[in-house]
C-alpha cells in the first residue's frame, strides 16, 4: 500500500474531500511552510504570515465540503494565500487609517481653544469653497448639509429630478475636496 506521502495531489484532494484527516495532515506538512513564505514575502511580519496561514488552513478543513478544487492543489493553496495576505493588507489599512482619525480627534480634543480655532478654520474654508460653487449646486448643497434636507425633499423644492440632486452633491463635494484642505474636511464630515 502507498504512503500518502507518496501519493500525488489529486489523490490527496479526493482524500481530504472525503474528510480523511490524514490527508489534511499531509496537505499540511506538504505545503504549510511553502505557503508561509509566501505570506512572509508580501508581508514581512513572521506573526501576521502564521497566523494567515494557519487560519487558511482552519477554514479549509472547516470548509472541505464545499471545496472544489479544478486546477491544481498547489495553484489553489497559493492563490488562496495570496487573497488572504491582500484582505489582511487591506484590513490593517482601514484600521491604521481609523486609528490616525482616532488619534486626531482625541488630540483636538483636549484643546478647545486649538478645536473652536481649527473649527473656525474648517468652516472659513468650507463656505469659501461653497461660495464658489454654480448657483444650483449651492443651494442643493446648502439645503443638504444646512437645513439637512433630504434628496427627495430637495427635488421637490427646486422642481428637479433626485438624480439631478445627487449629481450636483457629487460634484460639489468632489469640488470642496480638491480645493479645500483635505484633513479638515474629513473631520468636518467623519465627526458632524
Amino acid at each position: 500500500m502507498m504512503k500518502l506521502h507518496d501519493l500525488p495531489d489529486e489523490r490527496l484532494i479526493e482524500l481530504f474531500e472525503l474528510g480523511d484527516i490524514a490527508a489534511f495532515e499531509e496537505i499540511y506538512n506538504r505545503y504549510w511552510l511553502k505557503l508561509y513564505s509566501a505570506a512572509y514575502n508580501r508581508l514581512k511580519e513572521r506573526e501576521a504570515a502564521q497566523e494567515i496561514v494557519q487560519d487558511f488552513f482552519t477554514s479549509f478543513w472547516v470548509n472541505r465540503a464545499q471545496l472544489k478544487i479544478h486546477s491544481s492543489l498547489q495553484g489553489y493553496l497559493f492563490s488562496a494565500i495570496k487573497y488572504s495576505v491582500l484582505n489582511y493588507k487591506r484590513a490593517e489599512n482601514v484600521r491604521a487609517d481609523y486609528c490616525e482619525l482616532l488619534l486626531m480627534a482625541n488630540n483636538s480634543s483636549h484643546n478647545p481653544t486649538e478645536e473652536y480655532v481649527t473649527y473656525k478654520e474648517l468652516m472659513e474654508s468650507i463656505n469659501s469653497g461653497v461660495e464658489q460653487l454654480p448657483p444650483k449646486c449651492r443651494s442643493v448643497f446648502e439645503l443638504s448639509r444646512n437645513q439637512y434636507k433630504s434628496n427627495k425633499e430637495i427635488a421637490k423644492l427646486l422642481d428637479i429630478s433626485e438624480k439631478t440632486v445627487e449629481n450636483h452633491l457629487t460634484k460639489a463635494l468632489r469640488y470642496l475636496r480638491v480645493n479645500v484642505n483635505t484633513s479638515i474636511l474629513l473631520l468636518f464630515f467623519f465627526f458632524r
